[in-house]
């Protein structure tokens, strides 16, 4: 069993956290950051995610040998990319499963708000929790039982079709709207919005 934080019950989910390259990542905010920067932030914001997901088994899915390098030196696992979001998360699921976990969640790496995934571990083995983006547009957090057969479906519009896919599944469906679960950094407005957070 994992080993539970102080005051949170041991858990029986696992996390899965996409991360394809610190340096490729976020091109959308090469206007206002240069490259230095954005590798900065990114691994800034995926320290963020594994530090929330602490006390749960975690497997980051990357080929990438920096982001290799920094899940070893945070005690994480890496799985190989198989290219796609979608396929990551399935990865992930497959690591999930075969360590006899119940339930998978997935987590983007560019939530620099996320502080804790207890909302994404309910108790209820029939129920999908959905956290869309502050646009009510993407997935940024998502959990589901691992043996639904659900299919990921990343990419503009995925908070709806992942609501229509638990459904489709027959599972019971939570949307959570949370602050820090739903803030991911994409654009130059994000960033602005982070500033003005921490200011």
């Amino acid at each position: 069993m994992p080993t539970a934080r102080p005051g949170v019950p041991a858990s029986r989910a696992g996390v899965v956290v996409p991360l394809r390259s610190f340096r490729q990542g976020k091109g959308r905010l090469a206007p206002v950051l240069d490259d230095d920067a954005r590798v900065a932030l990114a691994r800034e914001m995926a320290g963020a995610v594994l530090d929330a997901a602490r006390g749960r088994p975690t497997v980051v899915v990357s080929g990438d040998p920096e982001v290799r390098a920094f899940c070893a030196a945070r005690g994480a696992d890496c799985v190989d990319d198989p290219g796609s979001l979608d396929a990551s998360a399935e990865a992930g699921r497959r690591w999930v499963r075969a360590r006899g976990l119940s339930r998978v969640v997935v987590v983007h790496a560019d939530l620099p708000l996320a502080s804790s995934l207890d909302v994404l571990d309910p108790g209820d083995g029939h129920l999908a929790v959905v956290v869309p983006d502050h646009r009510d547009d993407g997935t940024p957090a998502l959990s589901v039982p691992a043996a639904a057969p659900f299919r990921f479906s990343y990419g503009p519009g995925s908070f709806a079709r992942h609501v229509a896919e638990a459904r489709r599944c027959g599972l019971g469906v939570a949307v959570v709207r949370d602050r820090a679960l739903g803030f991911d950094v994409d654009l130059p407005e994000d960033l602005d919005r982070l500033r003005a957070r921490a200011r």
